[in-house]
């Protein structure tokens, strides 16, 4: 079953939890949160059935009850600050009856394994890369070349050399005149669009890890002792390209600020379809078979990640 994304961003809202269901309850001026009753109850939703729930607004408030009933159900709330950017998430301590066994796994990994695991990210960040842009292009096939130079560990940072051949084109393809964008996190749009859209596949990929018992801290290649989520940031890299073809044709439609429909429109992308292995279905669903293909790698069992493509670029790549 596809979890459910909430984003609770228009309106102050209570969140509270009854009988197995998150109570989104209307606020206002006389009451910070008032009994459920027909007329503030704007929201009943079962908890099973979420994955994320994202909270932009200042006015909300949460009740004990409605954050230990998500942390039961696996989801993740994510909270964003004052530039609509999600600035942190909490998430459920594993449940899972080996993350101890896991846990030294990942801390024990070997080093040749690790940077294989890496190339094997970095390419496939490459080629989704390159299925973004027109069929034919000399980038195109720039990137596809770079993505097979790519060794263990990436020592020569062929990811680099990609991403300034890449965004230099990034938003010329079909057609659309030259432009001086620069991937700048600070920098001008569509740069918030991006942000958001990659903080937004952060959070649903941390939730997998911790899913499947494993840390989220504990990174194949980034390691930053102030990042909790180097994991996280590892497994995100092919995904990247997925966020950037949907802000781009936002952009393209005049998209520049993080309006409630850029916002869905980026959250919708948990629920494209994409092939992980030899199975189709959600990218949320295809993200926990993402991470179990890396937890059988730390046991040994298979020595390739399983990393979700899109339709589309098993059709172009």
């Amino acid at each position: 079953m596809i979890k459910r994304t909430v984003e609770i961003s228009q309106q102050p809202m209570h969140l509270t939890a009854r009988d197995g269901q998150l109570l989104l309850l209307r606020k206002n001026e006389n009451a910070a949160r008032l009994p459920a009753n027909p007329d503030n109850l704007a929201a009943s939703i079962p908890c099973e059935d979420i994955g994320v729930v994202l909270v932009e607004h200042a006015g909300a408030t949460y009740s004990h009850a409605s954050l230990t009933a998500l942390l039961d159900n696996g989801a993740a709330l994510v909270i964003c600050g004052r530039d609509h950017l999600p600035c942190g998430m909490l998430l459920p301590t594993s449940d899972h009856n080996e993350v101890v066994r896991r846990l030294h796994q990942q801390i024990d990994i070997a080093k040749p394994l690790r940077k294989q695991l890496w190339k094997q990210i970095i390419q496939a960040k490459i080629r989704a890369q390159a299925a973004n842009l027109p069929s034919g292009s000399t980038t195109r096939s720039g990137l596809l070349a770079l993505a097979r130079k790519v060794r263990s560990g990436d020592p020569s940072n062929v990811e680099a050399q990609a991403a300034r051949s890449y965004w230099r084109v990034w938003l010329q393809s079909n057609g659309v005149p030259p432009s001086d964008f620069r991937r700048d996190p600070a920098g001008a749009p569509p740069n918030n669009l991006l942000n958001y859209g990659y903080a937004v596949m952060r959070a649903a990929a941390a939730r997998a890890i911790v899913s499947a018992g494993l840390h989220p801290a504990l990174g194949l290649h980034h390691h930053n002792r102030s990042n909790v989520f180097c994991l996280a940031d590892d497994l995100l890299e092919p995904l990247r390209p997925l966020v950037d073809e949907r802000v781009r044709e936002l952009f393209h439609d005049g998209q520049t600020e993080l309006t409630p429909t850029a916002k869905a429109a980026l959250l919708e992308l948990l629920t494209v379809n994409v092939r992980t292995g030899d199975t189709t279905g959600p990218l949320m669903v295809g993200l926990h078979r993402y991470v179990a293909s890396l937890a059988r790698c730390h046991e040994g069992e298979e020595k390739r990640l399983r990393i979700p493509v899109t339709c589309k670029n098993d059709r172009n790549a």
